[in-house]
């Protein structure tokens, strides 16, 4: 309602914006007699080091981004057919995705606020929807106290558990429990709300939820004399509550989750893409395994070996390690021991994706579901189904999305073993064409992911020392990623704290 006085000009509507950036400019050098910055090396193609030398690199500095793996991307990674990955254990996978089908294995949705949309406007990538929120998606809980294995629409869901939290709210204010906090006048009219939001009887019904087409339709409404058939009666209110099924309306109330949402066309991957091709292919060695990160009174160095096996190693004025911090930790380093002993304090989550790819699109044929996301309370986690491709022939389900401990089982078993599970799992929601419509499928688990090592890194605390220590330069070594934001796990964590890392260097630079 406030939101809504706002557009009408009738009360302030607070706007929400990124820190401002000033990205450093080539001009900025002329006060200082000079014609560009100094040289940078960075230590990983992900997100935050493709920005920080994209930022960089505008400004006249000499950036070397050099890459464990033969690609951009880090974690936004999309596979597709022909795509080859050997994990830590030794075990190949190949995508064999039809010609148009991907999976982004890492990110794959953009909220609206986040300044990933700002580099996808200024670099030209392409944007289309994605459907995080669909009421024609599921919910399913099969170890729920009640509505145990029944799959159940997020619209219906919905309406009866805001139906009978609305009757039961109903029935206390006009039963006088709220007389104390309530003028005569405000009951009335959060009596009216409640009507409407719960969709409820009038007080001559004692502001009963008996159900309406809010829950949907067993037979559409069509023509003529044809009104469809409304749902049947809901569950109980006690199997409602017991059901857990209001739980997951959270998601739609998180920040970083509301719709809409965005996508790149084509594939996550765009992003960095886009980014390695403005910094230029000549900037970035692919196959470069760092070994070590040394700082000196005048600069730092970086030893590597590169994708012949040939060790090489380069000086620069200053170093952006934007790897993970478990994996720069194992480099020797002459930082000290309390830098490594930061780097090892956020810890590595467990995730994991799969993608199945289906020889049809039976979730829109069949369930009438463009997009969205089923939540479970199994080891899938959740179920996504995809945002592009619409009415095609063929279309690729994320059959899992999962961290932590389901995710770390996922994790030991070999490929074929998490393709079995996770469509053993699936059929219980959507039937036996789960299993019989596969055409192929590739999974990811990143925790076991070569130079990764983990889906994202958590902090027990983001004000404690080691917190601290890592977002201030060890001489002349600097350190950014999405784990030394306050949107860990998300682009928008990496891009800022590049954002930050390369204010600062630029600062220094002109002070000298």
């Amino acid at each position: 309602m406030y939101s809504a006085m706002g557009a009408l000009g009738l009360a302030p509507v607070p706007q929400a914006h990124a820190r401002a950036f000033r990205p450093p400019r080539r001009g900025d050098f002329t006060s200082i007699g000079r014609r560009n910055g100094k040289k940078v090396i960075v230590l990983g193609a992900g997100i935050a080091g493709l920005a920080a030398a994209y930022e960089l690199g505008k400004a006249g500095y000499a950036c070397r981004v050099l890459e464990a793996k033969n690609r951009p991307g880090g974690r936004n990674w999309t596979v597709r057919g022909g795509t080859t990955e050997t994990d830590l254990d030794g075990r190949t996978q190949t995508a064999d995705f039809a010609p148009g089908q991907y999976m982004n294995a890492g990110p794959g949705r953009i909220p609206q606020s986040h300044v990933t949309l700002e580099y996808c406007r200024e670099l030209g990538v392409p944007l289309e929807a994605f459907v995080n929120q669909n009421a024609n998606a599921y919910i399913f809980h099969e170890n729920s106290a009640a509505l145990a294995g029944q799959p159940v629409r997020w619209r219906t869901a919905k309406a009866d558990v805001y139906g009978y939290v609305s009757e039961l709210l109903a029935k206390a204010t006009d039963q006088g429990a709220l007389d104390q906090t309530l003028t005569t006048t405000d009951k009335e009219r959060l009596l009216e709300l409640l009507k409407d939001f719960g969709d409820l009887k009038g007080r001559d019904d004692a502001w009963a939820y008996t159900g309406s087409s809010r829950r949907g339709y067993s037979v559409e409404p069509g023509a003529a004399l044809e009104a469809g058939t409304v749902l049947a009666p809901p569950p109980s209110l006690s199997d409602v509550i017991a059901s857990g099924l209001g739980l997951r309306f959270s998601f739609e109330f998180d920040y970083q989750q509301a719709m809409m949402m965005f996508q790149p066309v084509g594939g996550m991957d765009a992003i960095p893409k886009a980014l390695a091709a403005a910094i230029g292919s000549d900037r970035i060695e692919y196959g470069a395994r760092a070994a070590a990160v040394l700082n000196h009174s005048d600069g730092a160095s970086v030893t590597w070996v590169n994708a012949q096996g040939r060790t090489v190693t380069e000086r620069a004025d200053y170093v952006v390690a934007a790897i993970p911090p478990m994996v720069m930790a194992r480099l020797k380093h002459n930082l000290g021991s309390g830098v490594t002993d930061a780097l090892l304090s956020p810890q590595p989550w467990e995730a994991g994706k799969i993608g199945l790819e289906y020889r049809s699109r039976w979730w829109e044929t069949d369930d009438r579901i463009y997009g969205g996301v089923t939540p479970t309370d199994n080891d899938l986690g959740t179920i996504w189904y995809p945002s592009y491709g619409y009415h095609g022939d063929r279309g690729l389900v994320i059959g899992y999305y999962h961290a932590l401990e389901p995710a770390a089982v996922y994790g030991r078993l070999p490929h074929a073993e998490r393709e079995r599970r996770a469509v053993a799992e699936g059929v219980k929601i959507h039937g036996a064409k789960y299993r019989s419509e596969l055409a192929s499928s590739f999974s990811v688990a990143w925790h076991r992911t070569p130079f990764i090592e983990g889906g994202w890194a958590g902090w027990e605390s983001q004000t404690g020392v080691a917190y601290q220590t890592l977002n201030r330069p060890a001489g002349n070594v600097y350190f950014a990623g999405d784990w030394l934001s306050n949107t860990i796990a998300w682009q928008h964590g990496a891009f800022t704290s590049a954002r930050k890392v390369v204010t600062e260097i630029h600062s220094r630079t002109l002070a000298r």
